[in-house]
C-alpha cells in the first residue's frame, strides 16, 4: 500500500468545521509515518476529477473530511476500487458515519482511528446503492438512503429558496409542502417481482439508516448485508404524516399501520413529478433502478 495518503476536504462543511478538522486529521496520519495530499477543487466536479486521478496513480487510501456530500463525492471514485476510506465526520448530517459507527464531530479521534486502521489493516466491507444513469447523468453510488416523494418534495422546494439561509429555508418549505400534501401514485418494483401500484407519500431506500442529521427513515438497515431496507409510507392524510415524521429520529414510525417495510437487492421506483436524492445530492426525477451492491467499498474502521 502506498505511505501517500489522499484528504478530501470540503472547507465549508459544517459552517466551516471541514477547514478546521482537516489539520488534526492530516496530523494523526502523518505521525503513524504517512505522507498527506489534500485534496480541495474548485468545485465538487474537479475536485471528484483530481480525486480519481489520485486513485488512478495509487493513493494509498482517502480520507473525506466534512459532511455526508463529501463522502458522497468519495465514492463515485471509490466505489469497487481496493483504495479504502476514512471518514472525519464533522457536517451537519454525517448519516454515513452514524451507519457505520464511525466517529462524528471528534475529527482527531477519526483521524487517529483511520490511521490506526491503515497500520493495522482493519478494512470493513460495506455495501453501496448504485443507481443507473438518469437524463444526462452517468451512474451514481450512494451509502445511505435514496429517498423520494414528500421528503424530496421538501428538499427541490428548499433547493429553490432563496431566502431565508440556512436550515429554516427546509423548515419553511416543509410547512409549504404540507399545506400542498397529498399521496403520490407509485409504481414500484422489488427484484424482479410484480410491480406494485400504490400510493405513498414517500419511498426511502436504505443502505444506511438514517438520513437528513439522524432521521431513521430506514432503522433496521445494516450496511453489509446485502439488501436494502425499503421504507414506503402509504396513502395517509396530512394529519397522520404530521404524526408519523416525528417518530422518524427514534425509528418508532416503522410499526406504524401506514408504514411498510420490504428487503431487496434491487428496486425500480416510478411516479410522475417526484425527483429522487441520494445522500441528499439530487439524482434527477423518477423512475430510477438501484442495486445493492455487496462488498463496494472498503471502509477504515
Amino acid at each position: 500500500m502506498s505511505a501517500e495518503i489522499t484528504l478530501l476536504v470540503n472547507p465549508i462543511a459544517g459552517r466551516g468545521r471541514g477547514a478546521h478538522a482537516a489539520q488534526p486529521a492530516a496530523s494523526a496520519l502523518r505521525a503513524a509515518g504517512f505522507s498527506v495530499r489534500t485534496v480541495l477543487g474548485a468545485d465538487a466536479a474537479d475536485a471528484l476529477s483530481r480525486l480519481r486521478t489520485a486513485v488512478r496513480e495509487g493513493t494509498g487510501a482517502v480520507i473525506a473530511v466534512g459532511g455526508d456530500g463529501v463522502v458522497s463525492l468519495a465514492l463515485q471514485a471509490l466505489a469497487g476500487t481496493l483504495v479504502p476510506l476514512g471518514v472525519v465526520a464533522v457536517g451537519t448530517g454525517n448519516d454515513f458515519a452514524r451507519a457505520t459507527g464511525l466517529p462524528v464531530g471528534e475529527p482527531a479521534q477519526a483521524g487517529r482511528l483511520a490511521a490506526g486502521a491503515l497500520k493495522e489493516g482493519r478494512i470493513r466491507e460495506i455495501d453501496l446503492g448504485r443507481v443507473a444513469g438518469t437524463g444526462r447523468r452517468g451512474e451514481t453510488w450512494y451509502g445511505t438512503v435514496l429517498c423520494s416523494g414528500f421528503d424530496s418534495r421538501v428538499n427541490d422546494r428548499g433547493n429553490r429558496m432563496r431566502i431565508p439561509a440556512g436550515r429554516f429555508k427546509y423548515d419553511l418549505a416543509i410547512l409549504a409542502e404540507l399545506a400542498a400534501f397529498r399521496p403520490f401514485p407509485y409504481r414500484i418494483t422489488l427484484d424482479d417481482g410484480p410491480v406494485i401500484e400504490t400510493e405513498a407519500a414517500l419511498v426511502a431506500v436504505g443502505n444506511g439508516s438514517s438520513y437528513g442529521g439522524g432521521m431513521r427513515i430506514c432503522a433496521d438497515a445494516v450496511p453489509d448485508d446485502g439488501l436494502f431496507d425499503v421504507t414506503v409510507v402509504g396513502d395517509c392524510s396530512r394529519t397522520t404524516l404530521l404524526k408519523v415524521f416525528p417518530q422518524v429520529y427514534k425509528g418508532k414510525h416503522l410499526s406504524h399501520p401506514k408504514v411498510t417495510v420490504h428487503r431487496a437487492a434491487k428496486i425500480t421506483l416510478e411516479a410522475a413529478g417526484i425527483t429522487a436524492y441520494a445522500d441528499g445530492e439530487p439524482l434527477g426525477p423518477l423512475p430510477v433502478t438501484a442495486h445493492c451492491v455487496p462488498g463496494a467499498l472498503r471502509l477504515l474502521a
